[in-house]
């Protein structure tokens, strides 16, 4: 299942909620992490992907 988010440039990006490693709080908003190292970087708060994730059923229980 893909969630639509913001970038720090506005543009929009889609990430695939099955795929996320690790959510963490940076500078610019909230860094999603995937495997072998890759990441976006989001503008929305870290409760926010949370609770847009949580209700995707896609993360892992």
């Amino acid at each position: 299942m893909f969630v639509k988010f913001t970038s720090p440039d506005r543009v929009p990006v889609a990430v695939n909620a099955t795929q996320i490693s690790f959510i963490s709080s940076v500078e610019e908003g909230t860094r999603i992490r995937f495997g072998e190292g890759r990441s976006v970087t989001v503008v929305e708060p870290l409760d926010e992907i949370m609770d847009r994730l949580n209700r995707t059923n896609a993360l892992p229980g």
